[in-house]
């Protein structure tokens, strides 16, 4: 029995829906697992595929037709709605069921032949006149499409939201007034907006550009890809799309949160989306990277390239493919320049026993030094001129590569063949000064107390002594750490950065009062100079030259006689052994060249070739650090 009151609608018990119009059913249909029991004639005087199964269904004369409806769009909550407008019920549509209803009168072929005014036009209209002008109704019928996406892409559905999402995102509102066509019956959540006095109904959008970030975040990944290859076809500009990737991206990706930098800003929710996103496990977080990274743009910005560094350090948490990491990677090393040292740090997620994993940045590196942006660096004319804007990348990199180095030398587990491998990445002309790599080594050797000479020898050798600074030679020349050979260069270089330095002063000063033409004088040394009215005028004070210069001079007497003291014990251990002649044999023997001296008659010759054992010079060595040492430090 049917409940009272309930004419011409229908109820429910168990699985089976019935339709109380007091009439015996003569039909039943069943969808998935739910039984209709309907009439045969409001149905077939509506639905065209229910008129043709009964007409192929008369030859068994059953009273009742039982059918069956595979597959059916929306499932038996479609179904019912569409019983329904068959019996003439009112049926609401809303922006959360559009997709189904018009997905399922297309099945029940629900057309204008079977009626006036049919379901597919009903349909059809509400969808094009209502959901397509209204962006957050456009997003929910998007969100409701998914469990009906093949006959929702057969009917053009997908594309229609999707233009339609792509147009409204491309328009800007604030630019052509009040009302438009597209925005009229958008409903905002905090008033309305008047045209003429009229109540349009519209919401007030931000200006700013990421007002849609939120909001298509609820899609899921197939349909944010969708959207965002739709937005790129209409020629959306492709740093925003880069936000909205950033944006969804770090909702669904929790890793990433750390390089959210503080996100402010209004919350754009709407409170009337009941599809939330829900946290997502391991492997589809591997899913969602991976499909993230395709949709990526070629885009170069310090804040896009911290967001590059931390979807790699995720995706080599999750072990994402191969593919994915390269393309990473690349990405990240066609912008290094961009990068900060504390993004770089990548921590090392496999059974490696290095805290750091150098081969990811080591791979970077090269994919840097493989970009156009590099190349042209190289080219002759960027080579004449070190201060050149296309080689400046190379000399952040350079730095920044220095002080990765540094940060991961006192790992006790880094190897000397990664140190070198890493430092050797880029060409010796990136570096103007190597001080960071020569402070890189000296942190690793302080780390590592057990490497052998030879080792540290092979590390020391990527350093050229030329290219360090006066206070990087004071402080290496004092540094027990650093072998015995490579002192005596340290020496013998900083000596002639002196006597350079202390001459480019005394150019300055015959120059100072004399009238010329352009001077090109070391800034470090001699001040800024600059050219007015054919003079040349020298910015420091004369005084603060003279101090500077007399300081030189102090350092370079300094260092003559710590270099003859060496002179001497050298020569005093070779005494002893026949085999050597010459401590300039010594010094050539470790790598140094002494200056010539007037007072050296002919050079010196050799007499024999016998190696000194390596005991008997370092004692002198050690002896000359305690009597020397310095009490300023530069690092």
């Amino acid at each position: 029995m049917a409940p009272a009151g309930k004419v011409s609608e229908f109820y429910r018990e168990g699985n089976d829906w019935y339709c109380c119009t007091g009439l015996p059913s003569d039909i039943i249909v069943t969808v998935e697992d739910i039984n209709f029991h309907l009439h045969k004639f409001p149905l077939i005087s509506k639905c065209g595929k229910i008129a043709r199964l009964c007409e192929e269904s008369q030859s068994t004369h059953k009273k009742t037709f039982v059918t069956k409806l595979d597959e059916f769009p929306g499932g038996p909550s479609s179904f019912l709605i569409a019983a329904k407008f068959c019996y003439g019920i009112r049926v609401e549509m809303s922006p959360r069921n559009i997709v189904m209803v018009y997905c399922a009168a297309h099945y029940l072929e629900m057309t204008n032949e079977y009626g006036e005014g049919n379901l597919v036009s009903k349909s059809e209209s509400f969808f094009h006149k209502n959901v397509l002008r209204n962006w957050k109704d456009c997003i929910l019928a998007l969100q409701s499409s998914e469990p009906v996406l093949p006959w929702a892409e057969k009917l053009q559905i997908l594309s229609k939201c999707l233009n339609a999402l792509s147009m409204m995102v491309c328009t800007d509102p604030s630019l052509f007034g009040w009302p438009m066509m597209m925005y009229g019956s958008l409903q905002s959540p905090g008033g309305s907006i008047l045209w003429n006095g009229i109540n349009t109904g519209a919401r007030i959008r931000s200006t700013e550009s990421d007002w849609w970030f939120e909001d298509i975040s609820y899609l899921s990944v197939g349909l944010f890809e969708r959207l965002i290859k739709t937005m790129e076809a209409r020629g959306i500009r492709p740093e925003n799309l880069a936000g909205a990737i950033m944006y969804y991206a770090r909702k669904y990706l929790p890793g990433l949160g750390r390089w959210q930098g503080g996100q402010t800003g209004s919350t754009r929710t709407f409170t009337s989306f009941s599809l939330i996103p829900t946290s997502v496990n391991q492997e589809i977080q591997k899913v969602l990277l991976e499909s993230i990274e395709k949709l990526l743009p070629e885009k170069k910005v310090k804040s896009f390239c911290r967001f590059l560094l931390g979807l790699l350090r995720v995706g080599l948490i999750l072990g994402v493919n191969e593919t994915c990491t390269n393309s990473l990677e690349r990405r990240i090393g066609m912008q290094l320049e961009l990068a900060t040292l504390d993004s770089l740090l990548i921590p090392s997620y496999s059974d490696s026993d290095t805290l750091y994993n150098t081969d990811c940045v080591e791979r970077i590196v090269h994919h840097f030094m493989s970009s156009e942006s590099t190349i042209a660096a190289f080219s002759p004319a960027s080579l004449d001129q070190e201060t050149s804007p296309s080689s400046a990348p190379l000399r952040k990199v350079a730095k920044l590569i220095d002080n990765y180095i540094a940060e991961v030398a006192s790992d006790v587990n880094l190897k000397p063949r990664k140190i070198r491998s890493l430092a050797v990445a880029l060409p010796e002309s990136s570096r103007p000064l190597h001080d960071g790599l020569y402070r890189a080594l000296d942190i690793y050797f302080k780390a590592h107390p057990w490497l052998s000479e030879k080792d540290k020898e092979e590390l020391c050798n990527i350093i050229d002594y030329q290219k360090l600074s006066i206070d990087a030679c004071a402080h290496a020349s004092q540094n027990e750490r650093l072998p015995l050979r490579i002192v005596l260069q340290v020496l013998f270089f900083e000596q002639i950065q002196l006597r350079t330095a202390l001459a480019g002063c005394l150019h300055v000063l015959d120059t100072e009062s004399a009238p010329a033409g352009p001077v090109t004088v070391p800034t470090d040394m001699a001040g800024q100079i600059v050219q007015r009215d054919g003079w040349v005028t020298v910015v420091r004070e004369n005084q603060v030259l003279k101090v500077d210069m007399e300081r030189m001079r102090s350092r370079v007497v300094e260092l003559e006689q710590e270099f003859c003291k060496i002179r001497t014990e050298m020569k005093r251990v070779t005494k002893s052994h026949s085999s050597l002649s010459s401590p300039r044999l010594v010094a050539k023997k470790f790598g140094c060249r002494l200056l010539p001296r007037p007072s050296d008659a002919q050079p010196d010759t050799i007499e024999s070739t016998e190696h000194t054992p390596r005991a008997s010079v370092e004692q002198p060595q050690s002896s000359r650090h305690s009597r020397h040492r310095k009490s300023f430090s530069l690092f």
